[in-house]
């Protein structure tokens, strides 16, 4: 049941947001020791949140859109008086005094705050392994991993902790754990959503956007964490088009393009790619027409991805060092020992070497010949969307090359962890609104996921050909049996 038809059974008081909460509190009970989607349940607070929505019922007032639906989020979103950890040593004790703006409205519109779920470390990471509470395990087979970096706040969902979520994605932390664990993962057009009060990685690259079980409730989220914000001068000012009534709307005759880079991969599984051909014959049957399109520089996205994210992510995490906030390391003497000590103690491994790729492509003599010629490579991917665009409405892909890994499978290997984004990442480069949506599953049972891209500000039509895609594949109905999802 989704967001829509449980907001017209509470308001009819068929159920209350206390029964709701506890039941989904009751599931956090049951299968988080084993999931470690959270790294803080707030209990009291769900329960006050959800009393509060309703005594306003009870008193005839009318409710909010998401008055009593519990949610999660991801631990690198600010929530005042509410720890937010980034997963990292370097702010195990951090508690914003202000809250980011996205829960803000969350909030006003009447969500619960089930709690904060676990990720890699600021969000540096594509299996939230790399999380100093330790990692996060798929709901479909526990010795899997969830995806990363938003790996907890998937994995809540899929697990049935959360009736949604929230993530960010900057290079496929929203889509490709969506895909991992069977659930749908949106990523907005940059600039759709306010980043103030989210931790940043990568300014220019940053998102945030929604987990939820179908692409309704994603259009449920959307609606309401969507709009401008004086506090983020990225942050577009376009107005908010009505993102539920969009899924109404036919697709027949709409443009299809899949991408042939991506189908052509080496290291694509098989039963992944003929899962989203088959995915792309649905759409086809739904009136819609194929088109092959080629984006020549798509594979370069993740070479100028690992240039240009980790500069960012070297300029970001410069503020970390001992002295205003987070972790200091009491082993150090002088200042400059102090702060040197507490980053090396303060930070993980996966962090560090961004932090040192980040800022060897920004010293002099390399930053022309890496930084610069990265942003110029960018220009290039974003140009190649744009012809695809002057041909199709929607690109059709993978979201990812392979079903979820077991753990550790990377653990050596960070070029191979870092490829699990291959397919993510180019829609981060140019900005562009992406979704992953459960398309079948492999022969071992986990799922596959399906990503759409449109263009800048068209959330609406990727909502419209996703919602008509799993109306009529009913992917979830056929599941096979799982360790934790029911």
């Amino acid at each position: 049941m989704g967001i829509a038809e449980w907001r017209e059974r509470l308001q009819s008081g068929d159920v209350s947001a206390r029964e709701l909460t506890d039941h989904h509190l009751a599931r956090i009970d049951a299968v988080d020791a084993t999931v470690h989607a959270y790294l803080e349940v707030t209990t009291a607070r769900a329960r006050a949140d959800a009393d509060r929505i309703d005594a306003a019922r009870a008193a005839g007032e009318e409710l909010p859109p998401l008055a009593g639906i519990p949610l999660a989020i991801k631990d690198n979103l600010c929530t005042k008086g509410i720890t937010t950890t980034c997963s990292s040593r370097m702010l195990e004790h951090f508690v914003p005094p202000y809250e980011s703006t996205v829960t803000e409205r969350l909030w006003q519109a009447g969500a619960v705050l089930l709690g904060k779920t676990n990720l890699d470390e600021f969000a540096m990471g594509s299996s939230t392994e790399t999380s100093a509470f330790g990692p996060s395990r798929n709901p479909w087979d526990p010795a899997r991993v969830p995806g990363g970096s938003s790996g907890g706040s998937a994995a809540s969902v899929a697990a049935g902790e959360a009736m949604a979520a929230l993530g960010s994605d900057t290079g496929g932390s929203i889509r490709q754990p969506a895909a991992f664990c069977g659930v749908v993962g949106l990523k907005p057009t940059y600039g759709r959503v306010s980043r103030w009060g989210l931790v940043a990685f990568a300014s220019s690259l940053d998102q945030v956007g929604p987990f939820s079980t179908s692409v309704a409730d994603a259009a449920e989220l959307l609606q309401v964490i969507a709009g401008a914000d004086p506090r983020d001068s990225t942050c577009l000012q376009a107005p908010v088009p009505d993102y539920r009534a969009a899924l109404r709307q036919p697709i027949a005759g709409l443009r299809v393009g899949l991408v042939r880079e991506c189908f052509e991969q080496e290291g694509l599984d098989p039963q992944v790619k003929a899962s989203v051909l088959a995915a792309a014959a649905q759409l086809e049957a739904l009136g819609c027409e194929l088109v092959e399109v080629s984006c020549p520089r798509f594979n370069d996205g993740i070479a100028t991805y690992y240039v240009i994210a980790p500069s960012e992510a070297s300029a970001n995490l410069a503020r970390y060092d001992g002295v205003k906030y987070g972790f200091r390391s009491e082993q150090a003497g002088s200042l400059a020992e102090m702060t040197a000590r507490s980053r090396a103690e303060g930070f993980g491994d996966e962090v560090q070497r961004r932090i040192l790729i980040g800022t060897y492509a920004l010293s002099a003599g390399y930053v022309d010949a890496f930084y610069k010629k990265a942003q110029q490579v960018r220009t290039l991917i974003r140009r190649d969307f744009d012809a695809a665009f002057g041909r199709v409405d929607v690109l059709l892909t993978p979201t990812s090359p392979t079903t979820a890994f077991r753990f550790g499978a990377h653990a050596d290997d960070p070029l191979a962890m870092y490829l699990a984004d291959l397919l993510t990442i180019p829609a981060n480069m140019a900005g562009l609104p992406a979704i992953s949506v459960p398309c079948g599953f492999d022969a071992d049972g986990l799922p596959i996921g399906l990503q759409l891209i449109t263009g800048v500000l068209q959330e609406e039509r990727l909502l419209q050909v996703a919602h008509h895609y799993e109306q009529a594949a009913r992917v979830m109905d056929n599941r096979p049996e799982a360790a934790l999802v029911a």
